[in-house]
C-alpha cells in the first residue's frame, strides 16, 4: 500500500498544480511547477479581444501554450478554483429569469417573508427585490402528517409550464408545503418540467430538505437563479481542460463553507461566497503562521468588498443574508457589500452615488482603455493613489498598455462641470473624486463595524 501511495504522490509531484481566484475584475493564478517552484500570474477576468476565459488563459500563459493550441491536460494534476461568478451575478441581479412554482395560495410567501424590519425606524420601507420573475400556483396540498388533501393536476401544470417555456423561461424553482418530508408532488412537477425542456429545475426537497417554507423557498430560488450561470462556466472550463480528468487530474471549486467540491457538484446555493471563503481560509493560515489569532478580514475586489471576523475559530452561518437575499446553506460568516474598485460613480442631479452596479473587467473602469465609466478605481487614479507605473500593463487592444490617466482627468472634469451646472457647486475634479471615494470608504467601514463593533468585539485588540 505504501508503494502505491508513493507512486501516486510522485506522479502528482511531476505535474502542474494550479490555484485560481477568479474575481469580477481580475483573475489571480498561483501555480506549482513539476520541479516544485511556485509562480504567479495576474490578468483581467474579461478581455474578449484576447481570450474567452481568464482562468484558462492564465494556465496557458504559465504553461507557455499558444491560443490556438490545446492544453496539455495530461501534465496537470489539479486545478482548484474560487470564483465570484455567482456572488457578482447575485449582487448585480444578473442571474437567469426564474419561474417560481408554488402551492396555491402561497404566491407571495417569499415576498412577505418573516415580516422582519431590519431598520426599525426607517420611514421609507424598501421591500427586498425578488429573484424570480414569474409565479405559477399549483392547486396541490399534503398536510404536515403526510395526508393527501389535493392531488396535482398534471394537465393543468403542463399548460402553465408550457406557457412560461414559450415566453423564454428555462429555469424554475419548485416549492410546495411540507415537501421537505413528502416530496412526491414536487418530483411529479419536476419531471413534467424536464419533459417540456426546462434546463434548470431546482426542487426544494432536494436543495434544502428542511422545514420552514420561506427559508427553504429562498434557498431554492437562489439555486435556480444562479446554477445555470455556474454550469455554463464549469462546462467552459472543463471543456478547455479536456482530457485532464481522464489522465487522473481533478477540477475542484471552492464552496461557501470553505471546502472544495468536484466541479459537477458545484451548485448555485453553495457558490455565493466561493471566492471570499478561500480568502478567509488563506487569511487565517497566513496570520497563524505569523502568530496572530484575532483577525478582521478585509477583501476588496473589483465588484464587491468582503469582510470577516476570526477569533480562534472559523465563524460559519447556516442561515444568512447575502445582497438582500435570505439563504439557508452552510457558509463562512462573511459580510459582502457592493462596493469595490469597479463600482460605478453616478451623479443623479442632486447627490453622489457609488454602486451597486459594477463596470467589471469589460469594459472596466475608465482607466482600463476600454471605454468604461468612472469607478472607484478611477478616483484613486485621479488622486494619485494608484500609479500606472506600479500597476500591471494588461490594458488596450494588445493587453500591453498601462492605466490611462488622461481619460480619467477628462471624465472627472466633465462630471465636475455637470455638477456645477446642476447645483452651482464649484468643486474641482479632484474634490469630486474625493467625494465619491469618501462614500465608498464609508460603505466599507460600515461593513467592518457590522461584523465587529456591532457584535460586541473590541477591534483595538485585533
Amino acid at each position: 500500500m505504501s508503494d502505491v501511495s508513493e507512486n501516486v504522490n510522485h506522479c502528482a509531484d511531476s505535474k502542474w498544480q494550479f490555484w485560481i481566484d477568479r474575481g469580477g475584475t481580475f483573475t489571480d493564478v498561483v501555480a506549482r511547477k513539476p520541479d516544485g517552484e511556485l509562480v504567479t500570474h495576474k490578468l483581467l477576468s474579461e478581455h474578449p479581444a484576447q481570450y474567452r476565459d481568464a482562468a484558462i488563459q492564465g494556465i496557458r500563459d504559465l504553461l507557455g501554450v499558444a491560443k490556438d493550441q490545446p492544453l496539455p491536460a495530461e501534465t496537470i494534476d489539479a486545478v482548484k478554483m474560487g470564483t465570484t461568478v455567482a456572488t457578482n451575478a447575485l449582487l448585480e441581479r444578473q442571474g437567469e429569469p426564474t419561474l417560481l412554482v408554488v402551492t396555491k395560495g402561497f404566491r407571495d410567501a417569499l415576498r412577505i417573508g418573516y415580516q422582519t424590519r431590519p431598520d426599525l425606524f426607517a420611514l421609507d420601507i424598501e421591500l427586498p427585490e425578488m429573484l424570480y420573475s414569474q409565479v405559477l400556483e399549483v392547486d396541490e396540498r399534503v398536510d404536515a402528517q403526510g395526508e393527501l388533501i389535493k392531488c396535482v393536476d398534471e394537465a393543468e401544470v403542463r399548460i402553465g409550464l408550457q406557457q412560461a417555456y414559450d415566453q423564454g423561461v428555462r429555469t424554475l424553482a419548485i416549492l410546495f408545503m411540507h415537501s421537505y418530508r413528502y416530496p412526491t408532488h414536487e418530483l411529479q412537477v419536476a419531471q413534467i418540467a424536464k419533459d417540456i425542456g426546462f434546463s434548470q429545475v431546482s426542487v426544494s426537497s432536494e436543495v434544502s430538505p428542511l422545514m420552514k417554507l420561506v427559508s427553504r423557498g429562498d434557498t431554492t430560488v437562489v439555486d435556480a437563479y444562479l446554477s445555470p450561470i455556474l454550469r455554463r462556466y464549469v462546462e467552459q472550463v472543463a471543456a478547455a481542460l479536456g482530457g485532464m480528468q481522464e489522465s487522473g487530474g481533478r477540477l475542484l471549486f471552492m464552496q461557501s463553507n470553505g471546502g472544495l467540491t468536484d466541479a459537477y457538484r458545484f451548485q448555485g446555493k453553495d457558490a455565493i461566497l466561493s471566492g471570499p471563503a478561500g480568502g478567509v481560509v488563506g487569511m487565517v493560515r497566513t496570520a497563524e503562521a505569523a502568530g496572530f489569532d484575532k483577525l478582521i478580514g478585509f477583501d476588496m475586489g473589483g465588484t464587491s468588498t468582503d469582510v470577516s471576523h476570526y477569533a480562534g475559530e472559523y465563524e460559519r452561518a447556516f442561515e444568512t443574508q447575502v445582497a438582500g437575499i435570505r439563504l439557508r446553506a452552510p457558509m463562512m460568516l462573511i459580510h459582502t457589500v457592493a462596493a469595490g474598485g469597479g463600482s460605478m460613480l453616478q451623479f443623479d442631479g442632486s447627490r453622489f452615488r457609488v454602486g451597486p452596479e459594477s463596470a467589471g473587467a469589460n469594459p472596466g473602469p475608465a482607466c482600463y482603455r476600454n471605454g468604461g465609466p468612472l469607478t472607484v478605481t478611477d478616483c484613486n487614479v485621479m488622486l494619485g493613489k494608484l500609479q500606472p507605473d506600479h500597476f500591471p500593463r494588461v490594458f488596450g487592444p494588445e493587453a500591453d498598455q498601462p492605466l490611462d490617466v488622461d481619460i480619467v482627468r477628462q471624465k472627472f472634469s466633465a462630471m465636475a462641470e455637470q455638477i456645477n451646472q446642476a447645483t452651482g457647486d464649484q468643486r474641482t475634479p479632484e474634490q469630486v473624486a474625493e467625494g465619491f471615494l469618501a462614500i465608498a470608504v464609508e460603505n466599507m467601514a460600515n461593513a467592518i463595524k457590522r461584523i465587529s463593533v456591532q457584535r460586541g468585539y473590541d477591534v483595538s485588540e485585533y
